[in-house]
């Protein structure tokens, strides 16, 4: 991924309910998800809780502070979808679902650059 995206990929920081032992001690861990999208470190927010409320919180609350997403969170995208493309889009940054729509299969990327020539509805 490092070659392919220019950068190095590095997790600095993780959104747990509780403090785990399973995580190495050079990645900060926090209850505060809001306090994590805040920090200048973090640049990709990945939500992986589920839900369609705290979700959507914390996803907004990311995009106004700059910061690029990642979910593969069905039930967000169908209920706000619209909403989070938009504020994402006012604000420069990318939203990546590809998981949420059909898991293994690169869909979105075949559609949006493949055939990118097509009117698709």
């Amino acid at each position: 991924m490092t070659r392919r995206t220019g950068r190095k990929i590095k997790i600095t920081h993780v959104g747990t309910r509780r403090n785990r032992t399973d995580i190495p001690t050079d990645i900060k861990q926090s209850a505060d998800l809001f306090d994590i999208i805040q920090q200048d470190d973090v640049d990709i927010v990945v939500e992986l809780m589920g839900g369609t409320t705290t979700a959507k919180e914390v996803i907004l609350a990311a995009i106004e502070h700059g910061k690029h997403i990642v979910t593969a969170n069905k039930a967000l995208l169908a209920e706000h979808g619209n909403e989070i493309f938009a504020k994402a889009d006012s604000k420069g940054v990318k939203v990546a679902y590809e998981a949420a729509v059909a898991g293994g299969i690169p869909i979105i990327k075949i559609l949006r650059e493949g055939l990118a020539a097509n009117k698709i509805d």
